[in-house]
């Protein structure tokens, strides 16, 4: 278990939220941005039935690039 995480869960879930901040940052995206755009679109798309949707929302796709840049 991590510092200052209360559960393993948490610990987990702060790994994964860190990590997305890193690649972002690497990537040269503003992490608000990102996170914005992923919270407003991946509701609205069928990602169950077309899983591959989501390439389109790494940090280092051409889209992501052009709206969440820094």
């Amino acid at each position: 278990m991590a510092i200052f995480s209360v559960s393993e869960a948490g610990a987990k879930a702060n790994a994964i939220c860190l990590s997305i901040a890193e690649t972002t940052k690497s990537n040269g995206i503003d992490f608000y941005e990102y996170i914005k755009k992923l919270f407003t679109d991946l509701p609205n798309l069928g990602i169950q039935q077309n899983p591959k949707i989501l390439d389109q929302y790494m940090p280092w796709s051409k889209m992501i690039q052009a709206e969440c840049s820094k």
